[in-house]
């Protein structure tokens, strides 16, 4: 797969969590596209390497970022040090996530905050540094937005979901956060989106798609007969950070074979 044309010419990303599944496509994706590309990861420096060695060999132009998007201090240094090797940034795609599962009663402190400070926390402070370096730097030279946010989202912004209540409320919680921001930075030419995935076949998933049975029951919720694919994923985050959606913010673009139709329903419930 390759883009038809440089949709991201010149234009600067930063993914986080692109060592691996989503995030890592993304990357691929952006730089064959044209984007210099940073990968962010927080502790898988292998697997960020090997997305840099396909970046790289693809001839594109990409740099490691480890940082914990949870903490302040990492999100901006992170901001720093991309900027300060290729000049700025025109986008973010805020990726970074993870699931700490557990029924709500035997759920800890800790599973609870560490999944919202990732998922929505880790959000915030990086798109709050995004807008901040496309107000002080110079409109890129290609693009007409003067910077684009793509929130990472999930069909669970929506879709009530038991057994993972601190994953639900994290991505709910990046619903209205991407929603207020862009209604917030639109006047200044700043488009943020979200993109919510469904089954996508990723390593964070991977007993239930190994698993004939598990798939099987999958499948009776997605309409579209087949489980997403990290590349799905990607040429949406394509098409929200290239001119072809100029006019698009605000938008949460549901990638999910039509999960979220209520497919219980095809059959009158």
């Amino acid at each position: 797969m390759a883009p038809t044309d440089r949709q991201l010419s010149q234009q600067r990303a930063i993914v986080t969590g692109a060592s691996s599944g989503i995030g890592a496509q993304i990357a691929r994706v952006f730089a064959r596209a044209g984007a210099t590309v940073g990968v962010n990861y927080r502790g898988a420096a292998a697997a960020a390497d090997a997305t840099l060695r396909e970046v790289r060999d693809g001839g594109g132009q990409a740099m490691a970022l480890p940082a914990d998007v949870s903490k302040e201090e990492d999100a901006r240094r992170m901001f720093d040090d991309f900027a300060g090797r290729f000049g700025g940034v025109d986008i973010l795609v805020a990726n970074a996530g993870l699931q700490k599962d557990a029924a709500a009663a035997e759920m800890t402190l800790e599973a609870w905050r560490t999944v919202i400070d990732i998922n929505l926390t880790g959000q915030f402070l990086c798109a709050r540094e995004a807008v901040r370096r496309f107000l002080a730097q110079a409109p890129p030279p290609q693009g007409r937005a003067r910077g684009k946010i793509i929130c990472m989202s999930s069909v669970h912004e929506v879709i009530p979901w038991a057994g993972h209540i601190n994953y639900a409320a994290s991505k709910g919680g990046v619903m209205l956060m991407m929603k207020s921001l862009a209604q917030e930075v639109a006047d200044k030419k700043i488009r943020v989106n979200g993109i919510a995935p469904g089954a996508i076949r990723t390593p964070i998933n991977e007993a239930v798609w190994s698993d004939p049975a598990a798939m099987a029951a999958l499948l009776r919720l997605i309409p579209y007969g087949r489980i997403g694919e990290p590349d799905d994923v990607a040429r949406a985050a394509l098409w929200l950070a290239s001119d072809d959606s100029d006019y698009v913010t605000g938008t949460t673009l549901f990638v999910d074979g039509g999960m979220t139709l209520y497919p219980a329903f095809r059959d009158n419930g």
